[in-house]
């Protein structure tokens, strides 16, 4: 079937013309996706979603303002972009928690020993509890001061001004 015949019965909610477009374009999509996101799962269901939006606005496209594939580009780079700049996606990019990683110490080791040992433990006890948290969550964890605001619940200026304060801090008790 010719692509005009496809996209004209696509229009016509016709599924067997749905199924021959998605065989004919998706997987040139899913690479442009995954380009993208720059993960395969993530990519797969951005490429769910915009198929979706293709059954459901196929009425908007007009071929007097393009190719079919050029729209669907659009689309698709659309998505990707939106899946990408959405929080649910920053939030699982973030490093993990240290409690993720406690499989690694043993029940044996004297933390405090090795800690003290490079010289980390007593910088980081001259910190104050709430500077401790926000350098964790702005530095260790990869949040935006934004976030940082959202997640302790605290004014966005508040966040700037004590990051600027809680650095002073460490970079004096450095020296």
């Amino acid at each position: 079937m010719q692509p005009d015949n496809l996209i004209l019965k696509l229009k016509q909610k016709n599924e067997v013309a749905f199924s021959q477009i998605y065989d004919m374009y998706s997987e040139n999509i899913f690479g442009i996706i995954n380009t993208i996101v720059n993960d395969a799962e993530v990519a797969e269901e951005v490429l769910q979603d915009v198929f979706i939006k293709v059954w459901n606005k196929s009425d908007s496209y007009s071929s007097e303002k393009g190719r079919f594939f050029t729209w669907l580009l659009n689309i698709s780079r659309n998505a990707a972009i939106d899946k990408v700049r959405s929080k649910a996606y920053k939030n699982k990019r973030k490093n993990s928690d240290f409690d993720d990683f406690s499989f690694f110490i043993k029940d044996d080791m004297d933390l405090d020993s090795i800690s003290d040992g490079y010289g980390i433990k007593k910088f980081v006890d001259k910190l104050k509890p709430v500077c401790v948290k926000l350098i964790d969550l702005l530095f260790f964890k990869g949040y935006t001061q934004k976030e940082a605001s959202e997640t302790l619940e605290i004014p966005l200026g508040t966040v700037k001004s004590r990051n600027r304060t809680c650095l002073n801090s460490l970079r004096e008790t450095l020296q």
